[in-house]
């Protein structure tokens, strides 16, 4: 998943080693995450026969980890210079071993979902104050190869995960999609409290508490009333009581975050055109973009009768696109520019996510493959323009809170692509008179999220044709971009 940059200043260089050691370690949290997300995608429908429960009903799982990033991560920074960067990072490593060994001994969805969200938890710290560590840690000189470290389990694990999850899915059992975290994370234990150290702020805000529990149970609950709606999940009442809490907590919220100094979510940064563009836009298009994980493995394997193993090696392809785009993706910014680019390509990528409801169980898997490679370069594409021009206007104090912002509003937006991805097949499967999902209601679900996904287009619209012009590299004179291109 796309993820934006954190600009912070670093504070004080460490040993030499640090340069290599240390995002060896976040770098290897970091691809546990990853794989971990991806993974799971692939072994929803297995997950759901043995757990007794319709596929469908998964979506919960998916959602409650992205929710569960959402309410923590903007307090991730606060908590680092609080207890120091090595505790909350080792803190984080254990509460994430501690969710996947909850998941792989769920035997009820319910449960399945809380260990989700434990595991979410983990996630919201782990790799961010990893990170953090390495930017206060690793000298300067030695910040680029360092951060590139960050990059590549940050590629590699979503193209290994949908193989991965489909061979343990198909030889083994879905529970060790799970267990393998342990090795790793008790392995990151170890090399975390010999060569991280406990960097940590001596001067911090106070945390806005109020804040957080507002905007953490607001969240929560407006999230598992979409989650729950349909199927049945939750009694309607519920569903509709957990909406409308949601959506009067965080009004409650908006108002108290404009009477703070420093609100845990600093919804006033949203003033800055670019960085406005960015988070609607770019969530707009996310909850298209979101809904892939879930739609595609539900139909090749649900649908057209394909198991794990097949179904991974056919959606690993979308990940592979987005690790080739890489390569000329700050190139066609220089040459076009931050709005021209996004115009063109939210409508390009939404026509390829739409393209998947044309799919068939005859279709060649050659043609598929194919198509996804290149939905995944054009959507790649995306995600680094959204990424880049988030920072664009923003001054340097501005950078920690806007990462927050943008972080939530993305966790966020990848969760509603599965509610809603989920209540399109169900509404399909309903308008056939069937309770059940059949491979002719995904069709009908792709063109919703694809609807969806081009609707970022009126954000992106409303941008100068010079906006980010220095990022991009476009401005005359401007030999390098001066915020990082992901």
């Amino acid at each position: 998943m796309d993820a934006p940059a954190l600009p912070l200043a670093i504070r004080k260089p460490g040993p030499m080693r640090s340069s290599q050691i240390v995002p060896l370690v976040v770098a290897t949290a970091l691809f546990m995450e990853n794989t971990d997300a991806t993974v799971i995608a692939t072994a929803l429908p297995a997950i759901a026969r043995s757990l007794g429960e319709d596929p469908i009903a998964l979506k919960l799982a998916l959602t409650s980890y992205l929710v569960s990033l959402a309410i923590f991560i903007p307090i991730r920074g606060w908590m680092a210079d609080r207890y120091g960067a090595r505790t909350v990072f080792r803190a984080a490593l254990v509460v994430f071993m501690a969710g996947s060994l909850a998941c792989a001994a769920s035997n009820t969805l319910v449960g399945f979902v809380a260990a989700r969200f434990l595991q979410g938890v983990g996630g919201a710290m782990m790799v961010p104050v990893g990170r953090l560590v390495i930017l206060r840690s690793v000298p300067k000189s030695e910040l680029v190869s360092a951060l590139a470290y960050l990059t590549i389990p940050a590629l590699i694990g979503p193209i290994m995960g949908p193989p991965l999850g489909g061979l343990i899915t198909t030889t083994l059992d879905w529970r060790w999609i799970f267990l393998i975290n342990i090795p790793i994370g008790i392995a990151g234990l170890v090399l975390a409290t010999v060569f991280f150290e406990n960097i940590r702020e001596p001067e911090r805000p106070a945390l806005d508490v109020a804040g957080f529990l507002l905007s953490g149970l607001g969240l929560a609950a407006l999230m598992l009333g979409i989650a729950s709606s349909g199927r049945h999940l939750l009694p309607d009442g519920v569903s509709w009581g957990c909406l409308a809490a949601g959506i009067a907590l965080l009004a409650l919220y908006f108002r108290h975050s404009r009477n703070v100094a420093n609100p845990v979510i600093r919804l006033s940064l949203l003033r800055y055109a670019t960085f406005r563009a960015a988070v609607t836009g770019g969530s707009l298009f996310r909850i298209g973009t979101g809904a892939i994980p879930f739609l595609l493995p539900l139909m090749l394997q649900v649908g057209f009768g394909l198991d794990p193993l097949q179904s991974g090696l056919i959606t690993f392809a979308a990940a592979a696109g987005a690790l080739l785009i890489k390569i000329i993706g700050p190139r066609i910014l220089r040459a076009y520019g931050f709005r021209r680019v996004m115009l063109v390509n939210a409508v390009v990528a939404a026509g390829f996510l739409a393209v998947n409801g044309l799919f068939t169980a005859q279709t060649p898997h050659g043609i598929i493959v194919a198509i996804l490679l290149v939905g995944g370069c054009v959507r790649s594409l995306q995600f680094t323009c959204v990424n880049a021009i988030a920072y664009a206007d923003l001054e340097p104090r501005d950078m920690s809170a806007a990462t927050s912002l943008a972080s939530v509003a993305q966790q966020l937006s990848l969760s509603l692509g599965v509610s809603f991805g989920a209540l399109a097949l169900e509404g399909a499967a309903a308008w056939h008179g069937r309770t059940e999902i059949a491979a002719q209601d995904f069709q009908p679900a792709f063109f919703a999220v694809a609807l969806i996904s081009v609707l970022s287009v009126f954000a992106f619209r409303r941008l100068s044709g010079d906006a980010g012009a220095e990022v991009s590299g476009q401005r005359r004179g401007t030999a390098t971009a001066t915020a990082p291109l992901p």
